[in-house]
């Protein structure tokens, strides 16, 4: 009977140890297989990071030369590998415990592989006379798309990872930092005029003054068919189609491009703020512009009106850029 329950109790300590050492072996494998993930995710996160430095270089660095072409060939090339990368994201072994991380890292992935797609069917356009400000602007937007992906693996995929790690007691083998995760460290790119004058560099133009004088006056201004004299009052007759009518004078040695003329309509936050570009204007030319009054504003009253000339690279002078007036609306 002793024998019998020795042999009993002899069992179970055998069993529950086999039991302990499978969970280990079970619980080693979860832990390797989550190890293993982090480090390729980390690997692509890094290449994402260097495809991102390789892109704001390519949309920038000004020179004196026209390098169109080199500059979209590297686009294109950034086309591929962004793919790529998805691709990679796609064949990574995820562990059931890190699938809702993988899921946010995956979406980010594919967000700034398409990104980089519309930014290389765009440059082109962007560097072309025609084209050059619906195309500056898409990129533009782009950057927007990016700026999403950054969002995705800051504030769902990291925090997802590092929540599921902690649950299962294991430190980041590689972490990646915030850094790391960011495509987007300038939000200045967000903005089209900025996005516009950085490509201009491409070009030799824009982003980096050629030699010489550079510098651009305003020139006449009228509203709706009405002159307008800076300091001065105007009574400016309401209609649906009124539209202010700007000379811009190129006043210096060389061709500029993409000269934008602002128009600020009031004041505090009640203002209206118009835009409109000039693709080109030579040296010594004087272009008109038109920007229609795309809002009314109240009538009976004295309304500010500024508009200004943005300086274009290289113009030290600008005292000629800008003029206040004061117009009366009437119907």
């Amino acid at each position: 009977m002793v024998r019998r329950t020795i042999a009993i109790v002899g069992g179970l300590l055998l069993l529950i140890l086999v039991v302990f050492v499978f969970r280990g072996c079970l619980d080693a494998r979860k832990e390797r297989a989550m190890e293993d993930y982090v480090r390729d995710a980390n690997e692509l996160v890094e290449l994402s990071k260097a495809e991102s430095g390789t892109l704001f270089d390519v949309l920038t660095a000004p020179s004196e030369e026209d390098q169109s072409v080199d500059r979209q060939n590297q686009a294109n090339t950034l086309r591929a590998e962004s793919a790529n990368l998805a691709d990679r994201a796609h064949d990574l072994d995820v562990p059931d415990e890190l699938s809702d991380a993988h899921r946010y890292f995956l979406e980010a992935l594919e967000l700034r592989r398409d990104g980089l797609a519309v930014v290389a069917d765009q440059l082109p356009g962007a560097l072309a006379q025609e084209e050059r400000r619906s195309s500056t602007g898409r990129i533009a937007q782009m950057m927007q798309v990016f700026l999403a992906s950054d969002v995705l693996l800051r504030s769902r995929y990291d925090l997802l990872l590092r929540d599921a790690l902690e649950a299962e007691n294991i430190d980041d083998p590689e972490p990646a930092g915030q850094t790391a995760l960011t495509f987007v460290e300038d939000t200045d790119w967000l903005d089209p005029d900025f996005v516009a004058d950085q490509i201009a560099g491409i070009r030799g133009s824009g982003g980096s003054a050629t030699p010489g004088l550079h510098g651009n006056g305003l020139g006449t201004v009228s509203l709706a068919g009405v002159a307008l004299t800076p300091g001065g009052n105007a009574t400016v007759p309401l209609s649906s189609d009124a539209a202010f009518d700007i000379q811009v004078v190129n006043q210096g040695e060389s061709t500029e491009t993409d000269v934008t003329v602002t128009v600020k309509v009031g004041q505090g936050g009640d203002a209206l703020d118009l835009e409109e570009t000039i693709p080109e204007i030579a040296a010594g030319e004087a272009k008109p512009v038109s920007i229609p009054l795309s809002e009314q504003p109240p009538t009976g009253q004295n309304i500010p009106i500024t508009v200004r000339v943005k300086p274009v690279p290289g113009e030290e002078v600008t005292d000629n850029n800008e003029a206040e007036f004061t117009v009366i609306f009437t119907r």
